[in-house]
């Protein structure tokens, strides 16, 4: 079941063309919100879908999310290298996924390729109250 939801919120992030909500213009990122429901049997906690787009070369700030969030991702398109804490840095190329554990730091998120573009899907369960879903390094 959480399978086919994964495949219905990844159809609904291909098909995306409208306004997002968080535009980075000087890196040459996109992070468009697609997906916000509660979660009916985990009272005070949500579910959201974050499909975050990269230009060739692009990348994100280094960031955290919020403490309360449990995060899966997958890529869409293209490849994303990606460091979480003080692991290696890894890519991930179409199809493959990774999670983040609550607190986790996202020390590096960005497009591997100078020349294609990069989309990942990434679904969060987060505290339902919680709007702000990345605070970049200072």
């Amino acid at each position: 079941m959480f399978t086919r939801f994964l495949c219905s919120v990844a159809c609904a992030a291909l098909s995306i063309s409208g306004a997002s909500a968080d535009n980075l213009p000087a890196d040459k990122s996109k992070v468009t919100l697609v997906f916000d429901h509660a979660l009916p049997n985990v009272p005070g906690k949500s579910m959201k879908g974050v499909l975050v787009e990269y230009e060739p070369g692009a990348s994100s700030p280094a960031h955290t999310h919020p403490k309360s969030a449990f995060i899966y991702a997958t890529v869409l398109e293209g490849e994303i290298r990606s460091k979480v804490n003080d692991g290696p840095e890894k890519v991930y190329r179409a199809g493959e996924s990774f999670a983040e554990l609550p607190g986790d730091h996202h020390a590096v998120s960005a497009n591997n390729s100078k020349t294609q573009p990069a989309r990942l899907l990434a679904v969060f369960v987060v505290d339902t109250n919680e709007k702000n879903l990345v605070t970049n390094d200072k």
